[in-house]
């Protein structure tokens, strides 16, 4: 099942393929070339047989003879296809393109990792795949906002991994920083998705830190939240995607919700006035200022 947490982490590596292959560049010191082009290859690695093989993310780096293909696969729990799928990924991938191909896998929790990170033995005499594992234990605590800026992908993905870090709140404080030295829609965003990649407490601080609004950037976070509603108001009705999305907003801040401002909310038809109430969510210090 695909949560809202695989996605984000799954956005984020393939987002921006300049900031991914910094981050790999950094954590594995991985030959991608630094000239020509970079796109977003076809995740779907079947082969001609019926059966579907579909990676998380296929990074290309490079042209002709200097190409490089990235796997990348968000792992939150252990999966023992992925012991031969992740081999067949690869293997696709590369005769599809005829160059070489790596695999990296993003796991935020530390057992899962180290589970990830066990070399693959194929059955073929010297043929062993050891994945390439971001996870807590490889990943800095990036507090230095020039150091963030300087390698936005890492310190978006470490911060993702260090999400039950003692630090967290100045590695997210940081990377809030970081992104507003970045290009103002990108950076919106990597904030909408870094929010549902984190989980507990680091995800209530962030939803802290977006909803302060000190940066011009978390105003295209919000524009991310609010197209989410109307992307699922068109599959249940508008008015009940934005209302729904709202009440997520206000449970992410941490904000308590009478069952008397939950019914109002959701009995709301007007999109304007939810939309209107929305731009308040993050700056109320109860329910209840939604509606002054």
């Amino acid at each position: 099942m695909v949560t809202s947490q695989h996605e984000g982490i799954t956005k984020i590596a393939t987002l921006d393929f300049g900031h991914t292959a910094q981050m790999l560049r950094a954590l594995f010191d991985l030959p991608i070339p630094e000239s020509g082009d970079a796109r977003l290859g076809s995740p779907d690695l079947s082969d001609a047989k019926p059966a579907v093989c579909r990676a998380d993310g296929a990074l290309l780096y490079g042209k002709g003879k200097e190409k490089l293909g990235v796997i990348t696969e968000t792992q939150r729990g252990e999966d023992k296809d992925k012991l031969y799928s992740w081999l067949e990924y690869i293997a696709n991938f590369r005769a599809r393109e005829r160059c070489p191909v790596c695999l990296v896998v993003i796991c935020p929790d530390r057992k899962i990792a180290r589970w990830a990170a066990k070399p693959i033995e194929t059955g073929h005499p010297g043929l062993t795949l050891t994945p390439l594992v971001i996870g807590p234990d490889n990943t800095p605590a990036i507090t230095n906002v020039e150091e963030a800026a300087g390698n936005i992908g890492l310190a978006v993905v470490a911060a993702i991994t260090k999400n039950d870090d003692p630090l967290f709140k100045d590695i997210l404080g940081t990377l809030n920083q970081a992104l507003s030295r970045i290009d103002r829609k990108l950076a919106g965003q990597y904030g909408h998705y870094i929010n549902v990649s984190l989980t507990g407490v680091a995800q209530e601080e962030w939803g802290r830190l977006m909803a302060m609004q000190t940066y011009p950037y978390q105003g295209e976070y919000a524009e991310s939240l609010l197209a989410e509603g109307r992307a699922e108001g068109r599959a249940e009705g508008r008015a009940e995607g934005e209302a729904k999305l709202l009440l997520k907003l206000l449970e992410m801040r941490g904000i308590a919700v009478s069952e008397e401002v939950r019914e109002r909310i959701a009995g709301c038809e007007d999109t304007a006035t939810l939309e209107a109430w929305f731009q308040r969510a993050f700056t109320v210090e109860s329910a209840d200022g939604l509606f002054v």
